[in-house]
């Protein structure tokens, strides 16, 4: 018979000894058996009586620490079985399965297009993003599949040349080249949903993002009071979504009170530009768009690279003043901050704008046969996602587009 020992069992209540085991224990109880058999018949032989007591306990430790031994054994097969990852992404169904978010096309904002006054035909501006400029009185640029619903938000970045000055008066001009496209692109492609990014820079004479005193600093109350008269033009024209980028103490709060005034509130979402941070990722668009400072930079208005902390600050305060979506402009290299916006506003969407020097390096490279373009779309894209994002301003939408299409 089995010596007293630790209960054999496993870790999920049951199994069976491994032939080598079981028979190691046979030939244990069997000797045990063996050396037990005097001191039964021999019951004045307490010496001896003794000695046999002593090795069948060292016999039964024995077969206890076999049966341990086998228990830990079975635990540690079972826990590499369970710690396995390979077989959870054996397959693309597996593998999406793993993933918390994936790219959706209802995710894309598209930056569409820059508008002009002129009446010539479309052409590609100065930028490695090749980006196309189109007039107002053309059809909507860039705009795959304009009878499908599959662009439903472009983002209208204008450029108004020759129009410029110190304070931006073209931008909210109800003939201007931004307005007449919010109309045209309502009237044609009304299944399309509008954001319209709201700033001074590209219709100002000195490219910056307000309203200037004498020495060249920036007046914020100025600024707020006009870029607040454009977002709720913007808005009257038509545009779904208003989207104020200038980073401007209190624009947020300004803007809402304006569209509440004029009964428009509720009908019109408010995104702010809540981190964005300055830098040279902006360099293509600024080219193209024609909205480089004449001097100096942003970096008075704008986000440090390390702000980390003013960041989270700019988005509580954003969605203390009203904003529906906060922004974290760029995406790539401020992942944290896309995750820190997450966390702050636990309950309301979060967009990461991949600006387009993101966009031209991945081009670059990928020209240069460092990686796979579509590859590295979704890879970067994918990564902007799981670190909190819910919408994706990028300029690779007409390609994803397609690509989830296919």
């Amino acid at each position: 018979m089995l010596c007293k020992c630790a209960p054999y069992t496993t870790i999920n209540g049951g199994g069976v000894l491994s032939t080598p085991v079981r028979t190691y224990i046979q030939k244990l109880t069997v000797a045990s058996e063996q050396l037990l058999a005097p001191s039964i018949v021999h019951n004045s032989m307490p010496t001896t009586w003794i000695s046999y007591k002593a090795t069948y306990g060292t016999i039964a430790r024995l077969q206890g620490d076999v049966i341990r031994q086998h228990l830990r054994n079975q635990r540690q097969h079972l826990r590499r079985h369970l710690e396995s990852i390979a077989r959870r992404i054996l397959s693309p169904l597996a593998r999406s399965w793993q993933a918390e978010r994936q790219l959706t096309k209802s995710m894309l904002i598209y930056p569409s297009s820059y508008l002009t006054r002129t009446t010539k035909n479309p052409s590609s501006p100065p930028s490695p993003t090749n980006t196309a400029a189109a007039s107002t009185n053309s059809s909507p640029p860039r705009t795959p599949h304009p009878q499908g619903p599959q662009i439903r938000d472009p983002l209208r970045r204008p450029l108004a040349p020759g129009s410029k000055d110190a304070l931006g008066t073209s931008a909210d001009d109800p003939k201007g080249p931004v307005m007449a496209a919010i109309r045209l692109l309502r009237q044609r492609f009304p299944q399309l949903f509008i954001t319209v990014d709201v700033c001074l820079c590209e219709y100002t004479s000195h490219g910056h993002c307000g309203i200037l005193r004498d020495d060249g600093s920036l007046n914020n109350q100025l600024s707020v009071d006009r870029i607040s008269d454009v977002a709720v033009a913007y808005a009257q024209a038509g545009a779904h979504c208003v989207a104020p980028s200038d980073m401007n103490d209190g624009r947020i709060r300004a803007i809402k009170l304006k569209l509440i005034e004029e009964g428009i509130a509720h009908r019109v979402v408010l995104m702010s530009y809540a981190a964005k941070f300055s830098g040279c990722l902006y360099g293509p668009f600024r080219d193209a768009a024609g909205s480089v400072p004449s001097f100096g930079d942003r970096k008075c208005y704008q986000l440090p690279h390390g702000g980390r902390g003013l960041a989270r600050r700019a988005m509580h305060r954003d969605i203390a003043e009203g904003a529906d979506i906060i922004m974290v402009k760029p995406a790539g290299q401020y992942l944290d901050i896309i995750s820190d916006a997450k966390e702050i506003g636990k309950d309301m969407p979060v967009a990461a704008y991949q600006v387009s020097g993101e966009y031209a390096m991945i081009h670059a490279a990928a020209k240069a046969g460092v990686f796979d373009l579509k590859a590295m779309a979704f890879e970067s894209t994918e990564g902007i996602l799981r670190a909190g994002a819910t919408i994706v301003v990028s300029y690779f939408t007409p390609r994803f587009l397609d690509w989830l299409e296919s």
